[in-house]
């Protein structure tokens, strides 16, 4: 059953997410063999794998995606699923790898801690659930978005454009956040596409994974599907058919919204109430983000329709989330994300496929270090140590383990203003100082690295507004700093027991 406290920040007013279960598994468990025989029987008919990851995706729009909302109650919706840092390609790296951050490398989305070249140097694409599925005979197919910093005229390793190791098919574009005129990376060739309709960037990754199914069902073939959309991230283009879609549509008035919490860390209790015109802007991204999500939902359940006609429905695991959340006028922020507030940390994940309860809602701690494990068990293939994250097939049946995650970690690094960074360019974004948090389904406890710390009872102040840390006393905050230090220092195995505080 869902709880009040988690309903009502996630939607703030919104339809709820699909309904319940909750489960998970000791870390040598999910490691050494498939956990039972429902694992065992996954293993042996090797499941096809279809992600959906769309681009600072906040859960206050899933009401407006009927196809992802018919996809909750078919399948399992993880209530408290949040991401290992609200950045696109930190988080990116970790659900590529099912590491986190501190361990990819990937602080940022520039620089040398940061990007697509801070993931291909430092070796991270040698490892990843592609490379595992595709040792194992799949299919695989990566389009879309990759990396921040990636692009199809760029020469990498010899390659022009660059096919990280993994991928059977590569249709990829650098900077499609316009959701016209880029160039795609299809293999080895570079295709250009216009400012006309039929190049809507969604479209075409639309007519292009409905074909890689079919030619690979057509071949006998297991296969993963990975479809990385740029919506509904700034400037948030729709289609030109949904471009007067949710008229009078304004954004979601919680208690947070334009409020700031008590006791407020200094880089935030310095921002201003928002003005009548701030508070049109929000409204108007508000109806463009949810303008922008209406072609996703249509490819979804395109693609759906062709699993079925092919004869894959019964076999095929349909997986749809974000990269980040995404903050409009909350905590007097206008448009951005990076904080550690569940509005930007906590972001839809839906799953559903063999065996997968139904119409369910789980509760239980997972992350985006988890995504990759998980495939690479539905695939039957091995999870290395290294991995900080764990297989969620355990959870999908509607069972329960005491064992399960109790913490999850959330790692910031500060990201200077640059022209170069969509999300740090000098807009309306703010990036606040570099911090770690521990998110439970009881708390969330932050330190800043300039020594200011937060601390929200999620039970009690379930919008994030009351800072209680100074209330705390000195042997809880030692005991959670020392939890929180667990976590951030963790390394594979490791992390599993540090996320029991």
């Amino acid at each position: 059953m869902i709880r009040t406290r988690q309903l009502l920040p996630l939607i703030a007013g919104v339809v709820p997410l699909a309904l319940a279960v909750q489960s998970g598994v000791s870390g040598a468990a999910s490691r050494a063999s498939p956990a039972g025989a429902g694992q065992a029987t996954v293993a042996a008919e090797r499941p096809n794998i279809v992600f959906v990851l769309t681009d600072d995706m906040s859960s206050n729009l899933l009401q407006y995606m009927p196809e992802v909302r018919k996809l909750q109650s078919q399948g399992t919706t993880f209530g408290d699923y949040v991401v290992s840092n609200s950045l696109c390609c930190p988080s990116r790296s970790s659900i590529f790898t099912g590491r986190y951050p501190h361990n990819t490398g990937v602080l940022s989305n520039e620089g040398p801690n940061g990007g697509f070249n801070a993931f291909h140097d430092g070796g991270q694409e040698r490892d990843t659930f592609a490379t595992a599925l595709k040792a194992k005979g799949y299919r695989t197919a990566m389009m879309g978005k990759y990396l921040n910093g990636y692009s199809p005229g760029d020469t990498v390793d010899g390659q022009r454009p660059y096919v990280p190791p993994g991928w059977s098919q590569w249709d990829v574009v650098g900077g499609g956040y316009k959701g016209y005129k880029y160039d795609l990376a299809h293999n080895h060739s570079v295709q250009s596409h216009g400012d006309r309709p039929k190049d809507y960037l969604t479209d075409v990754l639309s007519k292009k994974s409905n074909a890689f199914v079919k030619k690979s069902a057509a071949a006998s073939k297991p296969f993963l599907l990975e479809v990385a959309l740029f919506t509904p991230h700034g400037p948030s283009t729709p289609a030109p058919r949904d471009e007067d879609a949710f008229p009078g549509l304004t954004a979601p008035r919680s208690p947070a919204f334009d409020t700031l919490p008590t006791d407020a860390p200094r880089w935030l209790a310095r921002q201003d109430r928002l003005s009548p015109h701030e508070k049109n802007k929000i409204d108007e991204k508000f109806r463009k983000r949810a303008q922008s999500l209406q072609s996703i939902d249509r490819m979804i359940g395109k693609l759906r329709a062709t699993v079925a006609r092919a004869g894959e429905a019964d076999k095929t695991y349909f997986v749809f989330s974000s990269d980040n959340g995404f903050h409009l006028g909350e905590y007097r922020l206008k448009a951005g994300k990076q904080t550690a507030f569940d509005t930007d940390v906590r972001v839809p994940l839906v799953i559903a496929g063999p065996g997968v309860a139904a119409g369910r809602t789980s509760d239980a701690q997972v992350s985006n270090i988890d995504l990759a494990p998980t495939f690479q068990r539905i695939g039957g293939a091995p999870v290395s140590p290294r991995v900080d994250g764990h297989s969620l097939l355990p959870l999908l049946d509607g069972g329960w383990d005491a064992n399960s995650r109790q913490a999850n970690l959330i790692e910031h690094r500060h990201a200077k203003r640059s022209p170069g960074d969509p999300d740090n360019n000098g807009g309306e974004s703010i990036s606040p100082p570099d911090y770690h948090a521990l998110r439970t389904n009881a708390y969330t406890y932050v330190e800043y690295g300039n020594g200011a710390m937060e601390y929200y009872d999620l039970r009690t102040d379930p919008y994030q507004l009351r800072n209680v840390v100074s209330q705390l006393s000195g042997a809880r905050r030692a005991e959670l700093h020392d939890a929180l230090t667990r976590l951030k220092q963790c390394d594979g195995d490791g992390c599993w027991s540090a996320g029991h505080p």
